[in-house]
C-alpha cells in the first residue's frame, strides 16, 4: 500500500471514534491531519497526541452545520498546510425513536449534520482539489443503514442513503478535476455513539442490552462479531491511497457479512 506522504487530510469528527482512529492512521501513514470538531478543546488535544507521536496534527473548530465555520475552517486547514488532498465527512450523531414520535426539531438536526454537513465540507474541500485540477479523494462515514433500514432510525438511514448520492455524483462531477469519491459503510462500531443506543434500544424494545446487542445489533452478522475502528481506519486508507479513478463513487462496505452486495 503507498504511503500518505505530503498529503494534507481533513477529517470531521476526529476528536474521538472513528475520526480519531482515521487521524492516527493516516498520521502515521504521513498524512498531515487536520482534526476538524465541534469541541474546540477536544480536536486540540487529538491533534496534540499526534503530534506528541511524531505525526503532524491541527485542531480546527467546525461545526459542519455552519456554513461559514466549514468554508473558514478548511480554508485554515490550507493556509496552515498549503493545500488539501484528502476530505473525510465523518461526524455525526445518534437520535432514536419510531416515526410517529420522531420531533421535526430532531429529524432537522440530524439531516444537517451528517446530509447538509457532508455537502457543506465538500463543497469547501472542491475549492481547492479543482484549483489547477489538483485532485483529491473525498470519503463519506455511510453506515450499512445507507443500504438498510432498521426500527426507530428514520432520519438516520434517509441521511445515510442520501450521501450515497452525494458521492456517486461528486465521483461523476469530480473525475475531470481528478476528484474521486467513496462511502465507507460500517456495520456496527463499539464507539461511544453506539455505546449510547444499547441501554436507549433495550428501553424502546424492552428487552435487555445482551439481547440489543445479539439480537438486534449483531443478529445478521455471519460471526457475532463488532466491526472495529481499525477495520474502518484501514478501509479509509486504502481507499486514500488507491491509484486510479478505476475505483469512485463506490459503497464499500465493512460489516461482518450483515449486508452484503
Amino acid at each position: 500500500m503507498a504511503s500518505l506522504d505530503g498529503k494534507v487530510a481533513l477529517i470531521t469528527g476526529a476528536a474521538s471514534g472513528l475520526g480519531k482512529a482515521i487521524a492516527e492512521l493516516y498520521a502515521k501513514n504521513g498524512a498531515a491531519v487536520a482534526i476538524a470538531d465541534i469541541n474546540q478543546q477536544a480536536a486540540d488535544a487529538a491533534a496534540a497526541e499526534i503530534n506528541a507521536a511524531g505525526g503532524k496534527a491541527i485542531g480546527v473548530a467546525m461545526d459542519v452545520t455552519d456554513e461559514a465555520a466549514v468554508d473558514a475552517g478548511t480554508d485554515k486547514v490550507v493556509a496552515e498546510f498549503g493545500h488539501l488532498d484528502i476530505l473525510i465527512s465523518n461526524a455525526g450523531i445518534q437520535i432514536i425513536n419510531p416515526i410517529d414520535q420522531f420531533s421535526y426539531a430532531d429529524w432537522k438536526k440530524m439531516l444537517a449534520i451528517h446530509l447538509d454537513g457532508g455537502f457543506l465540507t465538500t463543497r469547501a474541500a472542491l475549492k481547492h482539489m479543482y484549483k489547477g485540477d489538483r485532485g483529491g479523494t473525498v470519503i463519506y462515514m455511510g453506515s450499512v443503514h445507507s443500504h438498510e433500514a432498521s426500527k426507530l432510525k428514520s432520519a438516520y438511514v434517509a441521511a445515510k442513503h442520501g450521501l450515497l448520492g452525494l458521492a456517486r455524483t461528486l465521483a461523476k462531477e469530480g473525475a475531470a478535476h481528478n476528484v474521486r469519491s467513496h462511502v465507507i459503510c460500517p456495520g456496527f462500531v463499539r464507539t461511544p455513539l453506539v455505546e449510547k443506543q444499547i441501554p436507549e434500544q433495550a428501553k424502546e424494545l424492552k428487552i435487555t442490552e445482551e439481547e440489543v446487542i445479539k439480537n438486534v445489533m449483531l443478529k445478521d452478522t455471519v460471526d457475532g462479531v463488532f466491526t472495529t475502528v481499525d477495520d474502518i481506519a484501514q478501509t479509509a486508507l486504502y481507499l486514500a491511497t488507491f491509484p486510479s479513478a478505476a475505483l469512485t463513487g463506490q459503497s464499500i462496505v465493512v460489516s461482518h457479512g450483515w449486508y452484503m452486495q
